[in-house]
């Protein structure tokens, strides 16, 4: 069974960039989509960026675009989250996940979608 551990979050100011990083044990890894998601306390988890195994298919929530790249290093086994031009809106624990459905030619977009989590890492944006 694979295992998730987040890294990378911190404290930034508005502006500013954060690279998560999401580590991954466990051969499951292989040729699985990867999905970002977010949280806020007394907020549903939403979706933020995922990316498929085969071809790095992307895709990102309407709030991200053109400011989070997500990608990939198989053979780190390691997905990657690249935050750039952040907002104190973007404050939120960052969790990465597992797509639930191998060699899925959709980078999905939905919690239901994904079966693996790891624990998160907080992101705090201050104004």
């Amino acid at each position: 069974q694979v295992q998730l551990v987040e890294s990378g979050g911190g404290l930034v100011q508005a502006g500013g960039s954060l690279r998560l990083s999401c580590a991954a044990s466990g051969r499951s890894f292989t040729n699985y989509g990867m999905g970002w998601f977010r949280q806020v306390p007394g907020k549903e988890r939403e979706f933020v960026a995922a990316i498929t195994w085969s071809l790095a298919s992307t895709n990102y929530a309407d709030s991200v675009k053109g400011r989070f790249t997500i990608s990939r290093d198989n053979a780190k086994n390691t997905v990657y989250l690249q935050m750039n031009s952040l907002k104190p809106e973007d404050t939120a624990v960052y969790y990465c996940a597992r797509d639930k459905s191998p060699d899925s030619w959709y980078a999905r977009v939905r919690t239901y979608d994904y079966d693996v989590w790891g624990q998160g890492t907080q992101v705090t944006v201050s104004s």
